[in-house]
């Protein structure tokens, strides 16, 4: 049992899940806009965000305790260097313009976690684009939309039209709403100087506004030309999942309720998609 308990949360830690998540939303992607499965695509998708997500967690860490890391934190390390290796290998089959895209979405990964911003922007010291205030949430969710919604267009040379543009909408308020429940956990742990959006505004009103966002999300759905029922199946359903995780989410979660659960309603809403479609 300890065994299988070990393995789940380096599966967690290593950012395995949130990947697949990331995944999910891409493959999503391809199914709203008919376009042919690009395991390659997919494959980078991956290993890209593995690779992001444990740089952003773990720099820190190795930078002031590298030489007495803990023996789970050293594995990762590996894995991330083998995940990196991984990513480099299937860029090499994305077009120059979705590379290009990547890169910049690299720069700012990397500005999120290091600190190197001009200090005369701050009166303290240099910050990081996640120790500015109230702008980690945004940051994250306009990297996934771009991710996950814009790169596979720009690798299938689609016109960006009002479909992309309405579906790079609805993706950007999902992941701002699926942030909320972690938000509302780390009200016990963030500085007061992240202003979160509980931190101003209270956890009541948090989910309320992740209720009209959700809304939005829904109705965002008509102002697509191509409008299916197994998109509009799919979008109700992961709806309503994601509003009973954000209501039932309060500062004292389980360990599991975000870090598993919540993080996987993108492959829970891949799982609509494809038994509707």
């Amino acid at each position: 049992m300890k065994v299988f308990e070990n393995l789940f949360n380096f599966y967690l830690n290593s950012s395995i899940h949130v990947a697949l998540a990331v995944v999910a939303l891409t493959y999503i992607t391809f199914i709203e806009f008919d376009l042919e499965s690009d395991k390659n695509m997919l494959y980078f998708v991956f290993f890209a965000t593995v690779t992001g997500y444990n740089f952003v967690k773990y720099f820190g860490v190795a930078k002031f305790h590298h030489r007495s890391l803990a023996g789970w934190l050293k594995t990762i390390q590996v894995f991330s260097f083998f995940a990196f290796l991984a990513l480099c290998y299937f860029a090499l089959g994305l077009s120059y313009v979705t590379l290009i895209c990547i890169a910049i979405l690299a720069f700012i990964t990397f500005l999120y976690a290091i600190p190197i911003l001009p200090m005369r922007y701050f009166r303290d010291k240099k910050k990081n684009l996640r120790q500015i205030s109230g702008l980690k949430v945004y940051i994250i969710a306009f990297v996934w939309t771009f991710a996950t919604v814009i790169l596979p267009i720009l690798e299938n040379n689609i016109e960006i039209d009002t479909d992309v543009i309405v579906s790079s909408l609805q993706r950007y308020i999902l992941v701002i709403v699926l942030m909320l429940p972690f938000e509302i956990r780390d009200l016990n742990f963030d500085s007061l100087k992240l202003a979160t959006i509980p931190q101003r505004i209270g956890i009541k009103n948090t989910k309320i506004i992740g209720v009209v966002l959700l809304l939005v999300f829904f109705l965002l759905e008509f102002f697509k030309d191509d409008l299916t029922t197994s998109a509009l199946l799919s979008s109700l359903g992961i709806i309503v999942l994601t509003l009973l995780f954000l209501v039932f989410s309060h500062r004292n979660q389980s360990k599991y309720y975000s870090a598993f659960w919540v993080e996987s309603l993108p492959i829970f809403w891949l799982v609509f998609l494809l038994m509707f479609n």
